[in-house]
């Protein structure tokens, strides 16, 4: 978990800014946890993952680990909201939200990045419970339809 200290936040821009913190910390979980699985599945399908060098290296650059990007992308535009020198307002909180429901929700999903993420919880247990979370931190901002 990553928590980004800012002194010359009101409280009021503090608890706006809590429910993109908080999906940012569980977008994180979820990643940690999709990677692990990944993980698993290459050393089974492929063979062994020598060294976290090694594991650096196919994250950066192995299309098997390609399809985790989009995930990574978005921590980093989280990321860097959190870090704007403005306070956040609902307005980039609410598009930080959509984006990860439109990354998250798998009939939104589309191509390999979708596919891929159907699959990950049929076969590993923990990717239901990181989803799960993150979709309580989704909920947490955006209104009712």
């Amino acid at each position: 978990m990553i928590e980004i200290k800012r002194t010359s936040l009101t409280p009021e821009h503090e608890a706006i800014r809590r429910p993109l913190v908080e999906l940012h910390d569980a977008l994180l979980h979820l990643h940690k946890v999709l990677l692990d699985s990944e993980r698993a599945v290459y050393d089974t399908s492929v063979g062994p993952i020598h060294s976290p060098n090694h594991f650096f290296q196919l994250l950066t650059g192995d299309p098997w680990f390609a399809w985790l990007r989009p995930i990574s992308q978005l921590i980093v535009a989280i990321d860097e909201s959190l870090d704007e020198k403005e306070p956040l307002n609902h307005a980039n909180i609410d598009a930080s939200m959509s984006q990860s429901v439109f990354l998250l929700i798998p009939a939104k999903s589309e191509g390999e990045f979708g596919a891929r993420y159907v699959a990950a919880p049929q076969r590993d247990p923990r990717v239901i419970l990181a989803h799960a979370r993150v979709a309580q931190r989704i909920g947490s901002r955006i209104a009712p339809i």
